[in-house]
């Protein structure tokens, strides 16, 4: 899934280094919930996107949204901004899942920093506001060069063995 999240009236100034620590641990808690992964989130100075991949059958992502949008509002509101009324959702087709076509919508989500001139050409994995998560694996970080090879091991080691089994490990 690809959802783009709006702030209201389009407003700037929301964007800094500690909302961005914020928005990663409220997405931490979000893709615990809801078992998804993100391979990659871009944060604009207006708007964020972010794709989500689920990860088991009890993977809800409109749940997931409704959650994660409820807590991230109440950060932003704090500083006195708010989310549009509404995310902007898109299923991905089963064409968009196969693994290209699935990077390729990775990249151009990545990109947006660049098409918007905040970052020279190619130098779009530098953005400070652009990453991933992937719930139990903190050593993953967009743009590194193995990125791809090490995203898809994770993902499917988190299909076939879940977020957290409880009778393997202690909390």
């Amino acid at each position: 899934m690809h959802w783009t999240m709006s702030i209201d009236d389009r407003r700037t100034g929301w964007l800094v280094p500690a909302f961005k620590d914020r928005f990663r641990e409220l997405l931490t808690h979000a893709a615990f919930r809801y078992a998804f992964v993100c391979p990659v989130y871009c944060l604009m100075p207006d708007h964020m996107h972010l794709v989500w991949a689920g990860v088991s059958a009890r993977s809800d992502q409109l749940k997931a949204c409704r959650y994660f949008r409820k807590h991230v509002n109440t950060v932003l509101r704090r500083h006195g901004y708010r989310f549009q009324h509404q995310a902007h959702d898109r299923v991905l087709r089963e064409d968009e899942r196969e693994e290209s076509a699935f990077i390729t919508l990775v990249e151009y989500v990545a990109r947006n920093p660049e098409r918007k001139g905040l970052v020279p050409p190619d130098c779009f994995s530098e953005y400070r506001y652009t990453g991933c998560l992937i719930p139990g694996h903190p050593e993953l970080e967009f743009g590194q060069p193995d990125y791809w090879l090490r995203f898809w091991r994770a993902y499917s080691f988190l299909q076939n063995n879940g977020l957290f089994d409880p009778f393997e490990e202690s909390v």
